[in-house]
C-alpha cells in the first residue's frame, strides 16, 4: 500500500477507534474526507478535512473533533508531529524514515507504481475520435485522440477494464458526397479531365480510390446513372477512407477494440428498438414541437413527431427522433447508438468536439432513461487546434484540399512529441500548436523538460559506472537530506494523482504533475552548479551517490509511469 491510502487507513482506524469509545456517532458517511499535502509546506506533509467533514453529522465542535483524532493520530510510528490548525484541519509531519521507506517502495514497485484498485470492477466504454470517413485525420482529430486513449490509459491504471471504441458514421449524407467525389476520381482516372465542384471533397487522397475502382471495373459505370454505383463507391470509399484513418491513429500508437457502424446499426433495427423501449415507458409521445424562434406562422408548418420526453432529466425541450421524412433524425440515431453501447458496461464516455456542445444535454437526458440512471455517462468537450510555425498560421495540405493532416504533423515532430502536447491544457480549453514551440530545447517546452528530467537519470547513472559506483539496491537512504527528501514527497504524490485524475476524466494532470516533479528535480540537480556537495555524483563518497542515486532512478520510474499513461515514451538521451 501507497503512503496515502495508507494513510486514509490509519484516519479509517482513528475514526473507528472514536466510534467504539462512544466520541462519535456510528455510521457517518466518510467520502467526502480527504488526505492530501497541505499547500503551505510549512505546515507539514499531509492535511486532513475529516473533523471539518464529519463534526456537522456529527453534532459536535471540528476543532474538537480535530483534537481527539490528533490524539490518536500522533501515536503513529510514522508521525512525527501532529497539530489542528484554524477551524479544525489536522495536519501531519512525517518521520523521514517513512518518506525514505517511500522510496524503497518506488522501486519496488517499478513499473506498477501508481496503478490502483478504485476502479476495479468497472467496466468503462470510451468513445473517441469518430470522425467522419470520408478523409484523413486533421489536427482536430488528433487532440481528440489523443485525450481518448490517455484517459482510457488513466481508467486501465485505475483499475477499471476499458472498451476503446469508435463510432464510424456511414449512414449520413457525407458519405454519399464522398461516393460522389470518389466517382469523379474514378473518370479521372479513366483519362478524363475532371473539376471538382464546391461541396464535394477536393483531396488527392481520394484519387486512389478512383484508380483502384478504374482498375477493377473499367469504364462500366462512367456514364451509369447514380443508382447502379452510389452504394458500391460508397462501401468502397468508407472502407479505403477507415483503412487510412487507423494508419493516421497508428502513427499516434492508438488502437481501438471495436469501430461500431452506424449503417450497419440502422440496418439491424436499432433506432426502432430504442423507440420502442422508450415507448413503453412513456418517454416518447407523437406531439408538435414549438416554432423556432423568428419563424412566423407563415413560415412554419406544425408537423407530428415522435418526441423523446428530455425535458424529464433537465433538458430545455423534447427532442424530436424522427423528420418529417421518416428518416431518423441525428440525436434519433446516436440515442440508439447508446443504447447498445450501455450493454454490459458501468460508465460511458464520449469525447467529442467542442461544436457538439449544443448536444450534450439531449444526450446526457437520453442515456439517463436508458439505463434508468445505473449508468455513469460523461461526455468530455475538446476545443479544437491552431497549428502555427513561429507564430503564424500554418497553410494548409495538398494532400487533404483543406486542412493540415495528422500524419504530416506526427512525420514532423514525432507520435511523443504530439501525444505529450496534446495534453498540456485542459481538453476543452484553446491549444496552440507551434511547429517551433514544441521541439524547442527549454524549460518553457512541458516534452523538452520532462523528457530531458529521464535522460538525466539515465546519464548519471552511466556516468556512475564509468566511476566504478554502481546502483545499489540496498543503498543507506539515511545519507539523504531534507532537499532530496523534498523530491520523494514529491514522487510520492504520484498514486494520489492517478487516481484523482482517473476521477474526473482529466489526463492533462498527469502532464502537469510529470512536469512540477522534473522541474523540481532539474532544482535539485542545478544545486550541484553553485555547490560541488549538492552534486548527485561523488567520486569520494561512493555511499552518498549511491543514495543519490536510487533517488534518481525512482524519479525517472515515476517519470516513465506517468508517460507511460500518457502513451509517450521515455527517452534515455536527448538528441
Amino acid at each position: 500500500m501507497t503512503l496515502y491510502p495508507r494513510f486514509f487507513a490509519h484516519l479509517d482506524r482513528a475514526l473507528d477507534t472514536l466510534v467504539a469509545r462512544g466520541d462519535l456517532p456510528a455510521g457517518l458517511e466518510r467520502r467526502a474526507i480527504t488526505v492530501e499535502p497541505p499547500r503551505d509546506t510549512s505546515h507539514g506533509d499531509l492535511s486532513t478535512n475529516a473533523a471539518m467533514v464529519l463534526a456537522k453529522p456529527a453534532k459536535t465542535n471540528p476543532r474538537a473533533l480535530a483534537e481527539l483524532l490528533v490524539a490518536e493520530l500522533a501515536g503513529l510510528p510514522e508521525v512525527a508531529a501532529a497539530s489542528v490548525a484554524g477551524p479544525g484541519f489536522i495536519n501531519l509531519t512525517l518521520t523521514d524514515a517513512t518518506w525514505r521507506g517511500e522510496l524503497t517502495a518506488i522501486a519496488e514497485a517499478g513499473d506498477a507504481y501508481g496503478r490502483s484498485q478504485a476502479g476495479a470492477g468497472s467496466v468503462v466504454n470510451i468513445e473517441y475520435v469518430s470522425a467522419n470517413p470520408t478523409g484523413p485525420m486533421h489536427m482536430g482529430h488528433c487532440r481528440g485522440a489523443v485525450v481518448g486513449d490517455a484517459l482510457a490509459s488513466l481508467l486501465e491504471w485505475n483499475g477499471a477494464r476499458v472498451i476503446r471504441e469508435y463510432y464510424v458514421n456511414d449512414a449520413g449524407g457525407q458519405v454519399a458526397v464522398l461516393a460522389r467525389s470518389v466517382h469523379l476520381r474514378y473518370r479521372e482516372a479513366l483519362g478524363e479531365s475532371v473539376t471538382i465542384p464546391e461541396g464535394l471533397y477536393p483531396g488527392d487522397y481520394l484519387v486512389p480510390v478512383g484508380q483502384a475502382l478504374a482498375a477493377e471495373f473499367g469504364d462500366r459505370y462512367v456514364d451509369a446513372p447514380e443508382e447502379d454505383w452510389l452504394v458500391l463507391f460508397r462501401t468502397r470509399a468508407v472502407a479505403a477512407m477507415l483503412a487510412m484513418i487507423k494508419a493516421d491513429l497508428k502513427l499516434l500508437g492508438i488502437e481501438h477494440d471495436v469501430f461500431s457502424s452506424e449503417a450497419e446499426l440502422q440496418a439491424a433495427k436499432k433506432p426502432e428498438a430504442a423507440e420502442a423501449w422508450l415507448r413503453e415507458r412513456d418517454l416518447v409521445y407523437d406531439g408538435v414541437l414549438e416554432a423556432p424562434k423568428g419563424e412566423t406562422p407563415e413560415d412554419w408548418e406544425p408537423v407530428e413527431l415522435p418526441l423523446f420526453r428530455s425535458t424529464k432529466f433537465g433538458d430545455d425541450q423534447d427532442r424530436p427522433i424522427k423528420k418529417s421524412d421518416g428518416s431518423w433524425t441525428y440525436f434519433g440515431a446516436d440515442l440508439a447508438y447508446h443504447f447498445q453501447k450501455a450493454e454490459g458496461v458501468d460508465q460511458l464516455i464520449d469525447i467529442w468536439g467542442a461544436d457538439h456542445a449544443g448536444t450534450v444535454k439531449r444526450i446526457v437526458a437520453a442515456v439517463q432513461a436508458l439505463t434508468e440512471g445505473r449508468t455513469r455517462f460523461d461526455v468530455k468537450l475538446v476545443q479544437m487546434v491552431r497549428l502555427l510555425r513561429g507564430g503564424e498560421p500554418v497553410k494548409m495540405s495538398k494532400r487533404a484540399g483543406n486542412f493540415v493532416t495528422l500524419a504530416d504533423v506526427v512525420n514532423e515532430v514525432g507520435k511523443d512529441v504530439v501525444r505529450f502536447t496534446m495534453l498540456t491544457r485542459k481538453a476543452d480549453a484553446q491549444m496552440d500548436f507551434d511547429f517551433a514551440k514544441v521541439v524547442e530545447a527549454s524549460k518553457d517546452n512541458p516534452v523538452f523538460y520532462v523528457q530531458y528530467a529521464h535522460a538525466r537519470v539515465h546519464s548519471l547513472a552511466r556516468r556512475a559506472a564509468e566511476a566504478g559506483i554502481a546502483v545499489a539496491d540496498d543503498a543507506d537512504l539515511s545519507r539523504l537530506d531534507t532537499v532530496e527528501l523534498a523530491l520523494v514527497k514529491r514522487a510520492a504524490q504520484f498514486p494520489r494523482m492517478v487516481e484523482s485524475a482517473a476521477a474526473v476524466r482529466e489526463p492533462h494532470r498527469i502532464a502537469f504533475y510529470l512536469y512540477d516533479l522534473a522541474a523540481e528535480f532539474h532544482a535539485a540537480w542545478n544545486l550541484g552548479n553553485d555547490d560541488p556537495s549538492r552534486r548527485y555524483l561523488q567520486p569520494d563518497d561512493p555511499a552518498l551517490t549511491q543514495a543519490r542515486l536510487f533517488l534518481a532512478r525512482a524519479i525517472g520510474q515515476i517519470i516513465r509511469n506517468g508517460l507511460a499513461i500518457m502513451g509517450v515514451e521515455a527517452v534515455k538521451e536527448m538528441k
